[in-house]
């Protein structure tokens, strides 16, 4: 069952909740290529640093919910290159849920909400760009939206369980019939 949750744009304020997020999900050194051991500060920079527009998804009373945190996910959505230039209409999103919170549908409706929103501010497609292949949970999920491996860059991943493992591209089109010209 999926739990009810407010998705907005993150702030300043939501830091300490985005970085309750990131830290053990980067510590396991299975989902994300940043160091295990990457400080606060570069964690956050990463995460909402350039062109990234940051999303938080939290319970609706805002004190958390059955025992969950009240920021129980995170996304950004950027550009996958820069905007004006030949790749600029392409989105890169990036996600994560709390792990006390795995399997409620969070993903599933941050993802909902990215592509939406990756539509509302003209991209054209979403491009997941490290998809590491072990993280099955995130590959399945993509790919009942439509996403199509494109790539696969072999044991391009030091797992720390796995030993190397590969790396999926991921992409999909957002807009339909696009004008090649």
């Amino acid at each position: 069952m999926a739990a009810s949750i407010v998705i907005r744009e993150a702030t300043a304020a939501d830091d300490d909740g985005v970085w309750n997020l990131l830290k053990p999900v980067f510590a396991s050194g299975t989902m994300y290529s940043q160091s295990p051991d990457i400080s606060r500060e570069a964690a956050l920079e990463y995460w909402g640093g350039g062109s990234h527009r940051v999303f938080v998804a939290e319970t609706p009373d805002s004190d958390g919910d059955g025992g969950l945190p009240a920021v129980i996910g995170t996304y950004f959505l950027t550009p996958n290159l820069p905007v004006g230039s030949g790749g600029g209409h392409v989105a890169n999103a990036a996600f994560v849920v709390s792990l006390t919170a795995a399997g409620r549908g969070i993903g599933r409706q941050m993802l909902e909400h990215a592509l939406a929103e990756a539509v509302k501010q003209g991209f054209l497609a979403m491009q997941f760009n490290y998809v590491i292949a072990t993280n099955t949970r995130a590959i399945a999920l993509w790919e009942r939206y439509g996403f199509k491996e494109v790539g696969r860059l072999p044991k391009a991943f030091r797992h720390p369980t796995e030993g190397f493992v590969d790396v999926l591209v991921m992409y999909k089109q957002l807009v339909p019939d696009v004008d090649e010209g």
